[in-house]
């Protein structure tokens, strides 16, 4: 039998909202039901997921500067763990190398691609704040192993740190038991008949904060008669949004649910989920639609295209023009079921436990 590991988790925000955080809460839980021991060091915690992990909680210093937070956070974490012996420290966070480090972002290089030279004087070299955001990302490619969510991350590491060796590409998982056809069966026509759905209406689904990076944009536009487009998720410009619904004439066709808690009631009244990212480091939701048994539509540009096949478990764009002919494509009920189905079967192998295995592998190997 493997030798039981004794691992120090590093993560700034220990719940289940939020891409990153959902990956790192999921994956300590695996870890601790195969007995491994945990050792959490966070500064926000939910308690209802700490039964059985040792908590360290980090004092929120500096919080007057959401940089300086990050840094203290970063500071903090790695005092108290230094202080013990770890087989292996584990960091979710910028700022906080350790035998692995979780990749979840694009690198804040990246940002300065498409600016001007004027921009990029004031972001990135008289910042005091883009200077210390670069030294903590610094750090954290010092990990003697990186775990990449998606290729697209891996690529983005090496082509902006230079880094080629010791990269690892772990996606995240979806717990298929949950996000599974069967559980929204019993919903979707209860779901439907509160959201005021036709029953040959394609219910459009889109999840995600930060309409404008996550392609909100190009989605509303793209709808087309005898459709309606759920947009669940917290946004700050809704102003913004609202003009370009009502510019194109769809104000009974689009809804603004704000931030839910609980998205399952929307997979179950929806027919396709579309993530049409301009960037995306994976994009979670697109597993969870594929879990589902819903086909997706989604860009080139997210990390988790690479699950998809167009045309067989799913449909990937490369141009925005290209989402309104997918979704009239998707009309079709059997097309819909057909596709649905075979996205379900790709979302059976990406599993938490799964991504729990390659982690498991990575640990042993790194000891």
């Amino acid at each position: 039998m493997s030798k039981k590991l004794t691992i120090a988790l590093v993560i700034k925000d220990f719940v289940r909202t939020g891409g990153a955080e959902k990956y790192a809460v999921e994956i300590a839980l695996c870890m601790m039901k195969r007995g491994h021991k945990i050792d959490l060091y966070a500064r926000n915690i939910d308690p209802s997921l700490t039964p059985g992990i040792n908590v360290f909680k980090i004092p929120n210093k500096l919080n007057f500067s959401s940089i300086l937070s990050l840094y203290s956070f970063a500071k903090e974490s790695a005092l108290l763990v230094g202080k013990k012996n770890y087989d292996i420290i584990h960091s979710h966070d910028k700022g906080c190398p350790g035998h692995v480090s979780t990749v979840h972002t694009f690198s804040f290089k990246r940002g300065a691609e498409h600016m001007s030279w004027i921009k990029k004087i004031n972001e990135f070299i008289i910042s005091p704040r883009a200077w210390l955001y670069l030294y903590l990302e610094g750090l954290q490619m010092k990990s003697d192993c990186l775990a990449a969510v998606s290729e697209i991350i891996k690529t983005d590491i090496q082509s902006c740190h230079n880094r080629i060796h010791g990269i690892e590409v772990i996606p995240p998982g979806v717990d298929a038991d949950v996000f599974c056809p069967g559980n929204l069966r019993y919903l979707r026509r209860i779901a439907r008949s509160n959201a005021g759905l036709n029953p040959g209406e394609l219910a459009v689904l889109f999840i995600g904060s930060e309409f404008r990076r996550k392609g909100l944009d190009h989605l509303i536009p793209a709808l087309g008669s005898d459709m309606k487009l759920f947009v669940v998720g917290r946004q700050e410009r809704m102003e913004h949004y609202k003009k370009i619904v009502d510019f194109h004439g769809l104000n009974n066709r689009v809804v603004f649910t704000g931030f839910m808690n609980n998205v399952m009631a929307y997979y179950a009244l929806a027919d396709v989920v579309v993530l049409p990212s301009i960037a995306e480091a994976f994009g979670m939701t697109v597993l969870e639609g594929m879990a589902c048994g819903l086909p997706v539509i989604t860009s080139r540009e997210a990390g988790s295209s690479y699950l998809i096949t167009s045309g067989k478990n799913g449909m990937v764009f490369d141009s925005p023009e290209e989402i309104s002919g997918m979704l009239e494509a998707l009309k079709n009920e059997t097309t819909r079921k057909t596709m649905g189905a075979r996205a379900r079967q790709t979302a059976l192998n990406y599993t938490w436990e799964h991504a729990a295995d390659l982690y498991e592998r990575l640990y042993y190997s790194l000891l």
